[in-house]
């Protein structure tokens, strides 16, 4: 048991820097005198004391940090106490009681001006993400929805035209289910999100994702009746002498359209790009041109007369619309009714 000499200056060193020596009364010279089997029952307690002291070290008080994050974004102590509601001198505390815990001087004073000094630069770009993630945390925390909400993303269009109308039958079908939709066109975290599901178009490539099937696209060539009427349409290929109107992302669609119709001129009029259906529904509604769109999202246009489709041949291509989710949400009996709901609403678009 001589060796203890060897932890012994050490271990009361380490005690008195973490203020640790009040609770232990007992001199390490009796500690000595014990056998190695109380000596472990002695120490074990004590290393635990110790880490547990030292990860406390390692986070300093919340107010302290918040003081001196808003100093150094506004490099002044009296702006940063407007900002959060505390006096100038209380901020001055609050950061000279930061630099001591850190033994690190922050800021570099001169007169009442301040200024970040290098390791004080360092500090706020270090911690300056962590804070912004606790108040993002916090802030979500504080908007938690009621326990039977779902959040769910969806395509712009696919929700106006097609999820909006149904919102009514879900309600009287699943009363006490409560869902936030949001726009989202294209794919993300849903870890990083926070949604339970999501509506994606496209193939079935989401990572991490289970994909339920909802239906295949079917589009459909569209006028405004007033266009057929000074231009008659007989067979597809009239279609090619009218500015040809589309969405952003399938420019080519028109193209291969026509190639399922038989058309096989290379001579096309490109018309204008948008990157929403409801937009580009309205020009073609306006004259603009022909659109190309799938025949759900117009069904308004179609039964109004505002939009006429020459042709009843649709083209239907391997993209579809997918109930996207990550797996783990099978588990949850809220979403497996509504993923059962909206699989059955589907079915009858197929």
């Amino acid at each position: 048991m001589h060796d203890l000499h060897l932890i012994s200056l050490p271990l009361s060193q380490t005690l008195r820097r973490w203020g640790c020596v009040a609770p232990l009364r007992a001199k390490l010279s009796d500690i000595a005198r014990m056998r190695r089997t109380d000596l472990r029952i002695i120490l074990m307690p004590i290393c635990a004391l110790l880490m547990n002291e030292h990860a406390r070290r390692l986070l300093p008080p919340m107010a302290a940090l918040h003081s001196f994050s808003a100093a150094a974004r506004h490099g002044s102590f009296s702006k940063a106490a407007a900002e959060i509601g505390l006096t100038q001198g209380a901020v001055s505390r609050q950061v000279a009681a930061l630099e001591d815990w850190l033994q690190t001087r922050l800021f570099d004073r001169n007169g009442r001006r301040v200024q970040l000094s290098e390791d004080g630069r360092a500090y706020a770009d270090a911690i300056g993400p962590a804070l912004s993630a606790i108040r993002v945390a916090t802030a979500r925390a504080l908007s938690e929805p009621a326990e039977t909400a779902l959040r769910i993303a969806t395509l712009p269009t696919f929700g106006m035209r097609w999820l909006a109308p149904r919102l009514g039958q879900l309600t009287r079908d699943i009363p006490e289910l409560v869902i936030e939709f949001a726009a989202r066109s294209h794919e993300f975290d849903f870890a990083e999100e926070g949604f339970d599901a999501a509506i994606h178009f496209g193939l079935p490539t989401w990572p991490g994702a289970e994909h339920d099937l909802l239906f295949r696209e079917r589009a459909i060539p569209v006028l405004a009746p007033r266009l057929m009427e000074e231009h008659p349409v007989r067979v597809p290929e009239d279609l090619t002498r009218f500015p040809l109107l589309a969405q952003a992302e399938r420019r080519e669609a028109w193209r291969d359209w026509l190639y399922h119709m038989g058309v096989t001129t290379g001579t096309i009029i490109a018309g204008p790009t948008f990157e929403h259906f409801l937009m580009l529904a309205q020009a073609a509604v306006s004259g603009a041109g022909v659109a190309l769109l799938p025949s759900f999202m117009i069904e308004p246009e179609l039964e109004s007369g505002a939009l006429v489709c020459p042709f009843d041949q649709t083209v239907v291509g391997e993209a579809a619309y997918y109930l996207v989710y990550p797996a783990e949400q099978l588990t949850r009996p809220r979403f497996a009714r509504l993923r059962q709901w909206l699989l059955a609403e589907a079915a009858e678009q197929r």
